[in-house]
């Protein structure tokens, strides 16, 4: 069925290729109005490239992007005007205060919205009057946050926008852009922070070396995938013996702790138990599947199944120690 949406930001087959493999590569995005996009990769993966080019920074080598339907680059000056743009590494005079930076900014926008900004300085917690020079990172960060948001625009680009800022300041710039989303703003969020794109996109893109390898609604994410259950088992031999049956994937294993992570299709959630019959287990717990799951199954070179959470300690008995019957 046809999206009828309105869009917003589309990036069509955008190619910019730097030589030696460095760029992004056949990149398309649409972002509908109202929609939090969200733009998953490692640094390094052409996220920001992306972005300068939907800003309107830089020219495609291949392909076209367009932001309210008009070409992106030769009108940086009117998109700048209409969206709200986070850069990843923003470039603030070090001879000016916060509240000099802000003034300049309102300035270049021709506009001012006292009362927004005063709700984003309370909010994020930011003194306006310390020099530029003085801050810290996290201090540059706020204030790049603040004039971003400041004239309260209905489209967001934001890239890698919590970088810097301190755990607290995390969960509520998390929150502002739930706000947000409540108020109907269109939002792309740049990021390799999987917390702040699972909480906050309604749309994720995965980009690996310039090149999408995988584009999905995040609701969508968990229902096709399969279960996964970590099982605790009571002696090597009870492991043995399940491990040797067992018709379903074991993607980890470890005889020193003596458990097992099992998958299984979703539907069948039955068999598996009935497969745990004649076996004793000490404890089992699921594994909910997550965002950093399917990543990672892009980065396979990066998995780290010795490192699975919770697995050295206590888990949820799905019974004590005895014989599994189904």
């Amino acid at each position: 069925m046809e999206d009828k949406r309105e869009v917003i930001i589309n990036v069509d087959n955008l190619t910019k290729d730097y030589g030696y493999g460095r760029g992004v590569f056949d990149i398309s995005i649409k972002i509908h109005k109202g929609e939090c996009y969200g733009y998953l990769g490692p640094n390094g993966a052409g996220k920001s490239t992306t972005i300068r080019h939907i800003m309107g920074f830089a020219k495609p080598t291949v392909g076209k992007v367009q932001v309210f339907g008009v070409d992106s680059f030769g009108h940086t000056d009117e998109i700048l005007a209409k969206v709200g743009y986070l850069p990843g590494e923003p470039a603030i005079p070090a001879g000016l205060d916060g509240m000099g930076f802000i003034k300049m900014m309102q300035e270049m926008r021709g506009e001012a919205n006292q009362e927004r900004l005063d709700y984003l300085l309370k909010l994020f917690k930011f003194d306006p009057h310390m020099p530029v020079k003085q801050m810290s990172l996290g201090d540059k960060r706020k204030l790049a946050v603040v004039t971003a948001f400041m004239n309260d625009p209905d489209v967001l680009v934001l890239d890698e926008p919590t970088s810097g800022l301190d755990p607290i300041m995390q969960k509520v710039f998390i929150q502002f852009i739930l706000d947000e989303k409540k108020r109907g703003k269109t939002i792309l969020l740049s990021s390799h922070i999987f917390s702040e794109i699972d909480a906050t996109c309604d749309v994720i893109s995965i980009i690996k070396d310039g090149r999408h390898v995988s584009t999905f609604n995040a609701k969508d994410l968990k229902k096709g995938q399969d279960r996964t259950y970590i099982l605790h088992f009571k002696d090597k031999e009870n492991m043995n013996k399940y491990l040797s049956k067992t018709e379903f994937n074991c993607s980890y294993s470890n005889e020193d702790l003596l458990l097992a992570v099992i998958s299984f299709p979703r539907d069948r959630h039955n068999d598996f138990f009935a497969s745990l019959k004649g076996i004793v287990i000490t404890s089992f717990e699921e594994k909910p599947f997550t965002l950093q799951d399917y990543f990672m199954s892009f980065y396979k070179e990066e998995r780290d199944f010795g490192g699975l959470e919770g697995v050295k300690g206590n888990s949820k008995e799905g019974f004590k120690e005895t014989e599994a019957q189904q």
